[in-house]
């Protein structure tokens, strides 16, 4: 679990997921007021143990801008 502070391009040998998972998203404010979007994806269909939260992150507005210039320029729309 995370708050994500900045994106950079990776040079990882990475290959496709095999096993899909859900995601939920919410929307949360700091003690500032500022907002934050949380996601959080849950265990696979193959998970043997009941489904629970896999891993989650949260962007501020800053990070969510930046991941949607990113998603832009990746799906070029």
């Amino acid at each position: 679990m995370a708050r994500i502070r900045s994106f950079e391009e990776g040079t990882q040998s990475i290959k496709i997921h095999r096993t899909e998972v859900d995601c939920y998203h919410q929307t949360i404010r700091d003690s500032s007021g500022n907002l934050h979007i949380h996601l959080t994806t849950f265990g696979s269909d193959d998970r043997e143990s009941a489904p629970k939260s896999s891993q989650s992150i949260q962007l501020n507005e800053a990070a969510a801008r930046q991941l949607v210039q990113i998603l832009q320029e990746a799906f070029h729309f």
